[in-house]
């Protein structure tokens, strides 16, 4: 055999032998994902450790993840850094964002907001939604970053346009209190938000179409918001409702489910609520009060 030919068959005896170490790392891999999922954390570790120990990324992501949580595992943060700290500067995405979050709240590194932005920038032009969202937060308050509407919308734009609810109602909030406000962008937002259940998007969506903003006024969608976020156990939206209720606008005026909202309000600490309450009070029987307060030990109990 000539030595060409032995070149040639040595190459692609080295191809072969990769493709089948890659595969197998690739099987390993989804092996431990599916039994992560499962929440059989003892498998999942079993298939992660050695490929995080050739340096595989996806490994060292979810190894941090278990050791943050503490799944499968004893809770360790400093091991949780370590792992997304070299997942990250590989340029894994998952990880930028949880090394970010670490810098954010001092997790272990010493927090320094000017390294979260850099991370959470690093995950965002990767297309994270929680890392676009979060950048744009930090773009809003000017921390790590010099304050910028511009790049906050556009952060928070890409995160929404992904359907994060958190993005799209802090969207909706920078159009609702811009020095111009854009209500019907505003509204866009909300309503996504609330669409997904997103109990402030749905509590600011009331209030705009109980005050007529950039949608036409109407007591009965307001009344279907707050009931919404008012069940989420939201105190504005609590509040909201009570004052529908007892205006009756949107729904026939009902000073028991009045009192019953304004209660749950009060308890929840909206100072205003406590001196709605004492109105309704004051125009209630004895025994209307009973039966309101009843309703609140109903809504309290199904709550738990």
């Amino acid at each position: 055999m000539s030595n060409a030919m032995t070149r040639t068959l040595f190459k692609l005896i080295l191809t072969v032998a990769f493709f089948a170490v890659s595969a197998g790392a690739e099987a390993g891999l989804q092996e431990g994902l599916s039994a992560y999922r499962s929440g059989n954390y003892k498998a999942a570790l079993k298939e992660f450790m050695p490929l995080a120990a050739k340096g595989d990324t996806e490994a060292n992501f979810n190894l941090g993840m278990m050791n943050e949580l503490g799944q499968g595992v004893r809770q360790n943060y400093t091991k949780a850094v370590s792992r997304y700290s070299e997942a990250a500067k590989k340029g894994h995405a998952g990880a930028q964002y949880r090394f970010a979050q670490m810098y954010r709240e001092g997790k272990v590194v010493t927090q320094d907001d000017n390294e979260a932005a850099a991370w959470f920038l690093k995950a965002a032009e990767q297309g994270h939604a929680e890392a676009q969202y979060h950048l744009g937060v930090m773009y809003v308050q000017g921390q790590g970053v010099q304050q910028d509407g511009k790049e906050a919308e556009s952060w928070l734009g890409k995160a929404a346009e992904q359907g994060l609810a958190e993005a799209q109602y802090s969207l909706g909030q920078i159009y609702r209190q811009a020095a111009t406000p854009d209500y019907l962008k505003a509204a866009k937002w909300y309503w996504k938000a609330a669409d997904q259940g997103y109990a402030l998007a749905q509590y600011n969506l009331g209030q705009m179409y109980r005050q007529g903003l950039g949608v036409t006024q109407d007591y009965k969608v307001a009344l279907f918001q707050f009931r919404k976020a008012a069940e989420q156990g939201l105190a504005v939206a609590q509040l909201g409702l009570g004052e529908l209720y007892a205006g009756g606008q949107g729904v026939t005026q009902d000073a028991l489910q009045a009192y019953k909202w304004f209660k749950l309000a009060a308890v929840s600490g909206e100072e205003s609520a406590a001196e709605k309450l004492k109105a309704a009070e004051e125009n209630m029987t004895p025994k209307q009060i009973e039966e309101a307060q009843s309703l609140v030990q109903q809504w309290a109990v199904k709550r738990k």
